[in-house]
């Protein structure tokens, strides 16, 4: 896990802590239909270089779910959350699924 981000402006810097990083990753991932991250606290890492970041999520997916195509939509959601969110581009969000739930 990332140090958090600090974001300079012209009126000081704006502060992003890894918790609140990670809970922004898992929100964004788990907005896709039958998908969840397993262990949110253990399971997301996220090591920010500059004004790029490089996710790591360990995912379960519902039985049914097709998981190339959950694996996508979460990778994209992620990307585009830290994005709009943070101004952070992403070099790569990697997901495995560890789980399958019925």
């Amino acid at each position: 896990m990332s140090d958090g981000l600090t974001i300079p402006s012209d009126g000081g810097t704006i502060s992003v802590t890894p918790a609140a990083l990670s809970a922004l990753v898992v929100r964004a991932a788990e907005s896709v239909d039958g998908v969840r991250v397993r262990r949110p606290k253990r399971g997301v890492e996220i090591d920010v270089d500059g004004e790029t970041a490089r996710v790591e999520l360990e995912l379960a997916g519902r039985y049914g779910v097709v998981l190339p195509d959950a694996a996508r939509d979460a990778q994209q959601r992620v990307s585009d959350a830290l994005a709009r969110m943070c101004g952070l581009a992403t070099s790569a969000v990697d997901v495995n699924f560890e789980e399958l739930e019925l």
